[in-house]
């Protein structure tokens, strides 16, 4: 219990510093793609906490480094937001970082820097108390997550060649443990129709129609899908329709829906694929899964099959066990063991490569791309605790 003490004294002696580095990266927008400033400046707040070593690799993620054993954990926060939306839905400067009432205000102060602020003091914690001793552990600002969860991850493992026993996501969870979300794809159906005058709509074949019949048979499948008692049910949404015609007074020849398949478990893309190609099976039409590709910060053009799969960890998992265990060191109580709603880096860390993932985070994932966004200083100093902590819990 000792070290627990120790652990929790320094991350609050470090309140206000973790605080105001977070102020310093809400301060540096950062849209997908567009992280570099933001990068720096989580690079400048690594090399000043004393981390042993730290760059930023060909796609744009910024790598900190401690410790040099032979087991392996990561640490993953992705740096990069969605905008701001609408500036009169906010009653504060969302770029402004201001940190007031016990709260540091603005975007991605929940999704998702308050994560990296927390583990840039986790990494200073773990220095001064030498916690790392036979462990190498990674700190990862990641980039491109909102536009491509999983991305920056597949870079990671293919091309720098890192890969942990296990990867702690620092994505909000109300300072929970999770283990877990639902997977998903996107989904492009096509459908080619044949142009007539539109006096004459039966000398055509309306490609609008088609989507449409087919759009409400996706509904349908919608209160069909699987279920599952942890990740719960699968769902299906169309989320976009358009279509093309030669005039206003022509019968249109292409339309197009795009959908957002969310997979529980049990649930792939070749199922969920095959359940869209038996509902068009009668039409002219194409389902496949759109490729994101796009160039990052440093000019390098990266993607990926926009299909991220399901993954969850058994509530025994020895990572779960570790990380409550750590929480109860720390905390004296019970931690709430959950899941995400929506998605993030684990859809290729474990859906894909199978290295086991576990959550715990700052803020309340319900502000997440939300107005008025904010995280408790609080919630902060707990998780740079909890990350020192489970660092430690490596090295028995």
């Amino acid at each position: 219990m000792h070290i627990a003490k120790s652990i929790l004294e320094k991350a609050w002696q470090y309140e206000s510093y973790t605080a105001e580095n977070l102020s310093k990266l809400v301060q540096k927008k950062s849209l997908s793609c567009y992280e570099k400033e933001a990068a720096f400046e989580l690079r400048q707040q690594m090399e000043q906490s004393g981390f042993d070593e730290v760059r930023i690799d060909g796609l744009g993620n910024v790598i900190g480094r401690i410790g040099a054993g032979k087991r392996i954990i990561a640490f993953d926060g992705h740096i990069d937001t969605v905008d701001a939306g609408n500036l009169q839905n906010w009653s504060f400067d969302p770029f402004a970082g201001e940190i007031k009432d016990g709260f540091v205000h603005g975007r991605g102060t929940v999704d998702q820097k308050g994560g990296p602020a927390a583990f840039v003091t986790a990494g200073r914690i773990i220095k001064e108390l030498d916690l790392a001793k036979d462990i190498t552990i990674y700190f990862i600002g990641s980039v491109i997550e909102e536009d491509c969860d999983g991305l920056p991850w597949k870079y990671i493992i293919e091309e720098d060649k890192i890969i942990p026993e296990c990867v702690v996501i620092t994505e909000p969870t109300n300072l929970g443990i999770y283990r877990g979300h639902r997977g998903r794809m996107e989904i492009e159906v096509t459908f080619k129709g044949r142009s007539a005058h539109g006096s004459a709509p039966e000398r055509g074949l309306n490609a609008v129609y088609m989507a449409s019949k087919t759009s409400l048979m996706i509904e349908e499948l919608n209160n069909n899908l699987a279920d599952d008692e942890f990740l719960g049910k699968g769902s299906v949404a169309v989320t976009e329709f358009v279509s093309n015609s030669p005039s206003l007074c022509a019968i249109p020849d292409y339309s197009k829906i795009h959908l957002d398949r969310r997979l529980t478990w049990g649930e792939d893309k070749n199922l969920a694929l095959g359940q869209i190609k038996e509902i068009v099976k009668n039409y002219n039409a194409e389902v496949r899964i759109p490729v994101f590709k796009q160039k990052s910060f440093t000019g390098l053009d990266y993607g990926m099959e926009k299909y991220f799969p399901t993954w969850k960890l058994e509530p025994d998992n020895p990572y779960v066990n570790k990380a409550a265990d750590s929480f109860k060191k720390l905390f004296n109580t019970e931690p709430v063991v959950d899941k995400w709603t929506f998605s993030t880096n684990g859809v290729v860390i474990c859906g894909i490569y199978g290295i086991p993932v576990v959550g715990f985070g700052p803020g309340n994932e319900v502000l997440a791309h939300a107005p008025d966004e904010k995280v408790p200083v609080e919630h902060l100093v707990k998780a740079s605790a909890f990350y020192a902590m489970i660092s430690k819990k490596f090295n028995e």
